[in-house]
């Protein structure tokens, strides 16, 4: 439920203040707004009352929101108003550049939050991300899908695309995007280039968590009951030297060491008070022993920089910029259909599965951030039914002196909502399944 809430939450945040800036330019410019919608109203509303000219409600709907411009064809398809004589104060009778601003209105407003927001973070808690030097000290360890498409246990990447990243959690992301990786191996510098199909295989499985920080010599932190570490011995506190009379520097040596050996034993060195003690485990046929290993703390890597209100300012625009020119890489990935990123795309559905089950002030407002300048990437694209889309055409007639007839308008309007909605019944019906799958598997 905390997640469900969390959601229904940001996107009431998100949709109110985008929705807020094609009101607050459409009144700028004298243009009547019929209604100020929060969701979607198909067939009924929750609430709704008429302020003035405006019916203000909330639909039950949770896919977005609208305003209701007089003289525009829009996502309500009321096409019944332009067969009227055009009216003053109605968004056709508007000079295009009017009309230009008052649909980018909602992109702007997007923009300006996440600048506030990250403003307003970076000015109180700080600006914290996950240091790149502090997390490669040891090196990387990679899993499986990681190694087969070139990666070692022990890499550094030392630059993605001639570029280096300060911040680990952006660079994960450079990676799956790049074209050319350095990494630093057994003391030497050596490219990578990933395929497509490589970068599928590592965003239809493991993620973002293809890599991992390098553990040293591992403590184990809980043994599972009835499993094989708990019926050779191994105990919490323990601390793992060596596998099979090997050395294990670090954790990943020790893993690849027991899946070599799945369905046989293996003798363990561990450090208990002090004293190295041998123990003999069976290792299953999935190469599992049984135990969860103590991993270091992911603030152990935390950076947080400290800014005045002045530093905040250029800092929130900067991570606000980036953050855009992130969404514009990551759409390139989807629109390349052997890396299968298109099967990722989530909707509020797979989105609320992966916020956290406890209420976190400064995560809402992170993702809040994170997720507005997604919400106005998408927005300018230019799809007849998005913000783009009618930006699209009115940019059009201004270079041309021509405007779109309304029944051009109409039938455009029209393929741009079906286009739309379907993508919506694809992703919320994919996301929905694997709920289901999930609680039934």
């Amino acid at each position: 439920m905390i997640q469900v809430a969390q959601i229904l939450f940001i996107l009431s945040v998100l949709v109110i203040l985008h929705e807020f800036g094609h009101y607050i330019t459409a009144r700028m410019f004298k243009v009547r707004v019929e209604k100020f919608y929060l969701f979607i109203d198909a067939g009924f509303s929750i609430i709704k009352k008429k302020i003035g000219e405006t019916v203000w409600g909330i639909g039950w709907l949770p896919l977005g929101g609208y305003v209701k411009l007089s003289g525009m064809i829009d996502e309500s398809m009321d096409t019944e108003q332009m067969n009227q004589e055009p009216q003053p104060w109605e968004f056709r009778s508007k000079p295009a550049w009017q009309r230009l601003i008052i649909m980018l209105g909602g992109i702007i407003v997007n923009i300006l939050l996440a600048w506030f927001i990250y403003t307003t973070m970076f000015a109180t808690v700080g600006q914290k991300y996950v240091s790149t030097e502090a997390i490669q000290k040891n090196g990387l360890a990679f899993g499986e899908i990681g190694k087969s498409v070139g990666f070692q246990n022990g890499d550094k990447i030392v630059s993605v695309d001639g570029k280096v990243q300060d911040k680990f959690n952006w660079m994960i992301i450079d990676v799956l995007l790049s074209d050319t990786i350095k990494i630093e191996r057994n003391g030497n510098v050596e490219s990578l280039v990933l395929s497509d199909e490589q970068k599928g295989k590592i965003i239809s499985t493991e993620g973002k968590e293809f890599v991992q920080p390098r553990l040293k010599q591992p403590v184990i932190d809980s043994v599972f009951p009835k499993s094989e570490a708990m019926k050779a011995g191994l105990k919490v506190g323990d601390q793992i030297v060596a596998i099979n009379q090997k050395p294990c520097a670090f954790y990943d040596q020790f893993k690849d060491e027991v899946k070599a050996n799945k369905g046989d034993s293996v003798s363990i060195t561990v450090k208990r008070n002090n004293v190295d003690t041998v123990v003999r485990a069976l290792v299953t046929k999935e190469g599992i022993l049984g135990f969860k290993a103590k991993f270091s703390e992911k603030t152990d890597y935390i950076i947080n920089k400290q800014h005045s209100v002045l530093t905040a300012i250029p800092a929130a625009v900067k991570e606000s910029w980036q953050l855009f020119v992130y969404n514009i890489k990551q759409f390139k990935l989807i629109l390349k259909p052997k890396t299968g990123a298109y099967k990722q795309v989530k909707s509020p559905v797979g989105i609320a599965r992966q916020l956290p089950d406890t209420w976190d002030w400064e995560f809402i407002w992170n993702f809040t951030a994170l997720f507005s300048i997604g919400l106005a990437f998408m927005n300018l694209l230019p799809i007849p039914g998005l913000d783009g889309g009618h930006a699209l055409f009115t940019t059009a007639e201004m270079i041309t002196g021509k405007k779109l007839s309304d029944k051009a308008a109409e039938y455009v309007q029209t393929a741009g909502m079906i286009i739309l909605l379907t993508l919506m019944a694809l992703t919320f019906g994919k996301d929905i399944y694997q709920l289901i799958m999930d609680k039934l598997f």
